[in-house]
């Protein structure tokens, strides 16, 4: 079995996919022999799918899924961690904002707590986080909005490197509804109510690396997000157990 898949959801990153998926497998091939990378066109309108099957023509350990449309970052993650084979399954945002380099500290938190799921969290008094003021006030509004509607016992729900045992991720993500921002908070929160473990750590995040221009929070973005948790928080109630894998 290998022991670690990566899953990069992409939406319009024709640009820039083919060097990021390449590089990723470069900085993963440091921390482990035993690595997968799936990147899911999520729909894109530019060259996403051609520009990352590119890559996984170059390279072995690099797959692709892709289909013809958008339909939010949650569903392209919840496609390729459904694919994954792996003792480990990561999520990490294509733009690499975060450097893939930190999933080994990840991976040995993850065996030495026993973590169910480990989550990069810019709250961390040991994150190095540079990245415009603006988005530090819009991350730190839906902290208290999240701590309000769920109560869960970490700092940051949103940071776009998060770890996960394969086979508890899983069945939640047979039961979580969510497409969009508001997947990552629906996964733990179901995950916290069936007693998962949840560990943070800190992660270094350098905003500036990509265009500022290509954020896609936007303060429009702030009131769908608030109205996407209320629904969660609906749904999560719902729940009354998992499927078994």
């Amino acid at each position: 079995m290998t022991e670690l898949t990566v899953v990069m959801p992409a939406y319009n990153e024709g640009g820039r996919i083919y060097r990021n998926l390449m590089e990723t497998a470069n900085q993963l091939s440091r921390i482990t022999d035993s690595f997968r990378i799936i990147c899911v066109d999520d729909g894109s309108s530019d060259e996403t799918a051609s520009e990352a099957k590119r890559a996984a023509a170059d390279h072995p350990k690099i797959g692709v899924i892709s289909y013809p449309k958008n339909r939010g970052k949650g569903y392209a993650v919840r496609r390729g961690i459904l694919a994954s084979r792996s003792r480990y399954t990561a999520f990490l945002d294509a733009d690499l904002d975060l450097p893939p380099f930190q999933l080994d500290g990840f991976l040995r938190k993850m065996k030495e707590t026993d973590a169910d799921m480990v989550i990069g969290s810019k709250m961390h008094p040991d994150s190095k986080v540079e990245y415009p003021f603006l988005r530090r006030v819009m991350s730190f509004g839906y902290y208290i909005l999240m701590k309000i509607l769920f109560r869960l016992p970490i700092r940051d729900t949103q940071t776009g490197c998060k770890l996960f045992r394969t086979d508890r991720i899983k069945p939640v993500l047979r039961v979580s509804r969510a497409k969009s921002f508001s997947f990552d908070i629906e996964l733990l929160a179901i995950g916290a109510k069936f007693g998962y473990r949840i560990e943070e750590m800190p992660v270094v995040v350098n905003f500036s690396r990509g265009d500022r221009s290509r954020s896609k929070i936007r303060f429009s973005s702030i009131f769908t997000m608030a109205v996407d948790a209320l629904k969660v928080k609906r749904h999560v109630r719902k729940v009354k157990s998992l499927p078994a894998e």
